[in-house]
């Protein structure tokens, strides 16, 4: 729908259709105007339509075979929301007259059976026609950050959840686009020291029947309704009672305002399925207008859907037109709302071709090539529940992963692991975390040319959106997902987390309250594990002030105080949000905590150090056997860069992963001297100050020092020392 001198012009792909009429609603009550559109022409029905202008509502009406034994469900008496529709208004209703087949109250009945007959109009969003080029204000493409993937942060929120108890935001901003890019909101932004925010889904969105019976909503929006339109539950009264071209005006204003404060804005999209589920699903999209097309068949008869994604669904990219429609959509949120990236949810999903994951698959080539897609950040969620759905490491320049592996293991190392310790069992062996901190060459490292796509391509994550808070990993053995309304058999069971010994929360005069120390220790390793590994950190909002879910990793469907984040914070909290601000300075301060390239052991330049090395307890360089000995839960790594100004900048982490203290002597070269600048046995950062009259803030190489059990320290080469 584009909007021209006159009218606006129509195109709809319906290619197993016999007409398309584009419906217009009557005044008041009155009845619909229905026009007629041509064609159809290589599957598309088409007509220039005068009269209509930006701010009209409209919807489609598809006429064709219902033959759903073979895929087939045509159905005019449903009122059709327009796939590439740039605005929704109205909510979705479900009830028999909003499905294809008949249905009974409950909405159950036979998917293969007869057509409904009854109206869907007032059921179902109106599309609205946006005109992107009447757009007024600040264009946000213009004052992109541009900020390079070495010194990327990512910060996983959601719009609603993030300011809607935020003190410093007004009460009529909280949960909107505007509060998102409030001062108050930047502040806290800027002054944690991420670079880029990554928000959940903001394309319109419906909430799937089963929840709506449970009174439940969708909360991260994972069910899309249109790939256009943003969602208008995320605008403000104002922008909402304005119309949709109000709505797109406020979250282009928020992304504008963020570049302005330095930050990206990186969109969670989810191209992979759509809101209308499987065959019982309701008939509002694509199901209508062009079943066999847009969705994957599995070539049984009678005809079903191929379902990869989990969720009824799946939208089928061997075709070009689902291709068509996703870059369509890209460059849209690019070049219009002027957002810097996207992450894609199942991402695997969106490269299958005739024989599977590919990938050279041309949605991945066309993403990558694409110039209003150029120089933005794509970032795959690499897997979906489909044949061979785990791919991390295995998409092509210039995309992102997100690595479960790197979770994993640092989930394991710090909590998993110990809890087994602590019961006799063995756990992993160092060697997976070293590799994970070292930047996952063996899942990014595979390219042509080796080596080109760099550690900045592992998008590195302890928690996300979906799982456990990282308070809540350290506070429970088992997900608590009661309230989900699904008797707790919905969200992971492979949690990894460790509740040091008691589930839930500790009552301060309880004997258990002795585990809580350890608790925020845990968090501190974790979060800190995640800062000074090489690729890109990714952090989830609340997770830097001790955010907790209470046990729920799974919870798409609360929208509450379960997963809004809180701002009132105990003084553990306002501890952790100082370190948080400390270890992101730190990586910010020191080039050794940041790579654009995989370490190979070896000095960068002549006459400098090794740019990665790793030593046991001793100050023994590893070999071989100790990589694999089972025993060792302890080791230093080495690594060492030039800064900006061509000075060489060296970092020593130590990490003790025992459930004792263990002596460790300072590896490095012969004169080199240390300054510790973080341990995580320090509640805040100020206990620096301690530890300098302690004196134990200053070392040298091969001095002893006692690392506390389950603990790490980050030193740097003091100025000055070990020239090269």
């Amino acid at each position: 729908m584009h909007v021209v001198e006159g009218g606006v012009e129509v195109a709809v792909l319906a290619s197993h259709a016999t007409g398309v009429e584009l419906c217009l609603p009557g005044p008041g009550d009155g009845p619909e105007r229905r026009v007629p559109l041509a064609g159809p022409q290589q599957g598309v029905f088409s007509a220039f339509v005068p009269g209509v202008r930006a701010g009209d509502r409209y919807g489609l009406r598809v006429h064709g075979a219902w033959d759903p034994v073979n895929g087939l469900r045509h159905n005019p008496a449903k009122l059709l929301v327009d796939p590439w529709a740039r605005g929704l208004v109205g909510e979705m209703t479900y009830g028999p007259a909003t499905y294809g087949h008949v249905v009974d109250d409950e909405c159950r009945g036979d998917v293969y059976g007869p057509a409904d007959a009854r109206d869907s109009a007032g059921l179902v969003p109106w599309s609205v026609v946006v005109d992107p080029g009447a757009l007024t204000g600040p264009d946000p493409a213009a004052n992109r950050p541009w900020t390079a993937w070495e010194h990327t942060v990512v910060y996983e929120a959601h719009v609603r959840g993030l300011t809607m108890q935020h003190p410093g935001v007004p009460p009529e901003l909280r949960g909107t686009y505007a509060g998102l890019a409030h001062p108050a909101v930047l502040d806290h932004l800027v002054g944690l020291g991420v670079t880029a925010v990554e928000l959940l889904p903001v394309h319109a969105a419906a909430t799937e029947p089963h929840l709506v019976e449970k009174g439940l909503t969708n909360y991260w929006g994972y069910s899309t309704l249109g790939f256009f339109a943003p969602e208008p539950r995320y605008a403000t009264a104002a922008a909402r009672a304005a119309g949709p071209h109000a709505v797109l005006a406020e979250l282009r204003t928020a992304v504008h305002a963020l570049h302005e404060a330095g930050l990206e804005v990186l969109l969670d999209v989810v191209y992979n399925h759509t809101c209308e589920g499987g065959l019982p699903g309701p008939h509002v999209s694509w199901r209508g207008l062009d079943n066999t097309l847009y969705y994957a068949h599995d070539g049984a008869v009678p005809a079903s859907y191929a379902d990869v994604t989990g969720t009824g669904n799946t939208l089928d990219f061997r075709r070009p037109e689902v291709v068509r429609m996703t870059l369509d959509s890209l460059r849209y949120w690019a070049d219009v709302v002027g957002v810097d990236g996207f992450r894609f949810d199942l991402a695997v999903t969106l490269a299958r071709g005739s024989d599977g994951f590919t990938q050279d698959h041309p949605l991945l080539v066309a993403a990558a090539t694409d110039p209003s897609l150029h120089g933005l950040k794509l970032v795959a969620e690499p897997w979906d529940v489909g044949p061979g759905g785990w791919r991390t490491g295995q998409f092509i320049l210039p995309w992102a992963e997100w690595n479960d592996r790197f979770r994993n293991a640092v989930r394991s190392f710090w909590l998993a692991d110990p809890a087994r310790a602590a019961h006799g069992l063995p756990g992993h062996r160092v060697r997976d975390l070293a590799t994970r901190l070292s930047g996952s060459v063996d899942l990014f490292g595979h390219s042509d040319p080796p080596l080109t796509r760099g550690p900045g391509a592992s998008v590195n994550f302890v928690t996300a959106h979906d799982g456990f808070t990282l308070a809540d990993l350290v506070a429970y053995d088992h997900k608590h997902n009661s309230a989900n309304g699904e008797k707790n058999r919905d969200g992971s069971d492979d949690n990894r987390s460790w509740n040091h010994g008691a589930e839930g929360p500790v009552d301060p005069e309880s004997p258990a309250a002795v585990i809580v120390p350890l608790r925020r220790r845990s968090i501190r390793n974790l979060f800190a594990t995640l800062v000074i590994a090489a690729g890109t950190p990714m952090i989830t909002a609340g997770d830097e002030m001790g955010r907790t879910q209470r046990g729920n990793n799974n919870a798409y469907c609360q929208d509450s105080e379960l997963t809004w984040v809180g701002w009132d914070l105990a003084p553990w909290r306002r501890d952790l949000l100082a370190t948080t601000r400390w270890l992101l300075a730190l990586r910010r301060d020191h080039a050794a905590l940041r790579t654009d390239r995989f370490y190979t052991g070896r000095p960068h330049r002549d006459g400098g150090r090794a740019d990665l090395a790793w030593f046991d307890a001793a100050g023994v360089a590893f070999d071989h056997a100790r990589w694999h000995d089972p025993t060792v839960r302890t080791l230093q790594m080495l690594r060492a860069a030039h800064d900006e100004r061509g000075r060489e900048d060296v970092v020593l982490v130590v990490v003790n992963g025992a459930l004792d203290p263990v002596d460790v002597t300072l590896s490095g070269a012969a004169d080199d001297r240390w300054r510790l600048v973080w341990d995580s046995v320090w509640e805040h950062p100020d206990e620096q100050r301690a530890a300098a009259i302690a004196g134990v803030l200053h070392a040298a190489t091969g001095d002893s020092t006692l690392l506390e059990p389950l603990s790490m320290r980050l030193y740097v080469l003091e100025l000055g020392a070990s020239a090269h």
